[in-house]
């Protein structure tokens, strides 16, 4: 088996659907398996899934295992030489495998390869390759700084706009869309399943760096990614920034950790200061709306990074 494609779904099984169709489109003179693991999603309609595409291989988890979780349980099932992780609100726009697969094999020392991810209106995704997260890449995450400087190493964006035809070196690959050799993924134990939904493909990039490997992206590939079609935007915000320290703490030690958070809920405050300074000026410029959704999204990390960590 050339490679085992792994889908975690919840609640998404219209986006599924599609996506697989996507795969079947594009991926030609590879043997290649499909897993979906449902992720006790109350949805309950997963089994019209199996009525579609009879060949994929369903596993159905009694409860919600996380994201790291239930991509580890489809791993177990599978058999491929190559893993890719792949969400299921994504839809292959070219044969984006194929490419993935042929530089990851001839590329001995890598151990993980992304590819270009879009969002709906076709621009690209930034997001899809980063750099391990640090205070000062996090204080500075901001649209208007990446946008400015998208070279700058800071953010690890460069490749996203570059003309090469070859595969760039990079720290993190998006988990939306990741591509591993076997081999490494059980060398590096699998996902960490600590994480129970982002930052565990920050870490996995980490623990392959840590064992030798290297992280490359291919803007060969293009690959749709509609994005948080899974979760509660706030839920979403919450889990993400308790990850992220978490990160921090567990790579960089206690110390580095507790300054990660007291440095991010100084930013925090500072970006609710210019919001509400903004806010007396927002009817006039037509962002209110926009500024109400910023203020919520701030108020929440920095309630998250002041809050003790607790477990999922």
């Amino acid at each position: 088996m050339d490679i085992s494609i792994i889908y975690v779904n919840w609640k998404s099984e219209d986006y599924i659907k599609e996506s697989i169709d996507s795969v079947y489109e594009h991926t030609d003179g590879l043997q290649f398996e499909i897993i979906v693991v449902d992720n006790a999603s109350p949805s309950g309609n997963v089994e019209m899934l199996k009525e579609h595409f009879p060949q994929i291989t369903l596993i159905k988890s009694e409860k919600n295992l996380g994201f790291a979780g239930a991509n580890n349980l489809g791993f177990q099932n599978s058999s491929g030489e190559i893993v890719l992780f792949l969400n299921p609100d994504t839809k292959l726009m070219n044969p984006a495998i194929n490419a993935m697969v042929r530089h990851l094999r001839n590329l001995p020392d890598a151990g993980i390869m992304g590819c270009k991810l879009f969002n709906a209106d076709l621009s690209v995704q930034t997001s899809c390759i980063q750099t391990f997260p640090t205070i000062l890449n996090q204080i500075l995450d901001a649209n208007v700084l990446r946008d400015r400087w998208p070279h700058n190493r800071l953010w690890g964006i460069g490749p996203l706009y570059s003309e090469s035809a070859e595969p760039a070196e990079v720290e993190v690959v998006s988990g939306a869309c990741l591509m591993i050799k076997r081999a490494a993924f059980e060398k590096v134990a699998m996902f960490n399943e600590e994480y129970f939904m982002y930052a565990e493909d920050v870490d996995l990039c980490y623990k392959s760096v840590q064992a030798g490997y290297k992280n490359y992206y291919t803007g060969e590939g293009r690959v749709l990614h509609y994005g948080g079609k899974s979760s509660e935007s706030e839920s979403a915000t919450r889990m993400k920034w308790r990850a992220i320290p978490r990160f921090c703490e567990k790579h960089r030690g206690r110390f580095y950790g507790l300054a990660f958070r007291a440095a991010l809920a100084s930013a925090a405050m500072g970006r609710l200061a210019v919001i509400k300074i903004a806010c007396a000026f927002g009817d006039r410029l037509g962002k209110q709306a926009q500024l109400r959704v910023a203020s919520r999204k701030w108020r929440t990390i920095l309630n998250v990074l002041v809050t003790p960590s607790i477990s999922h």
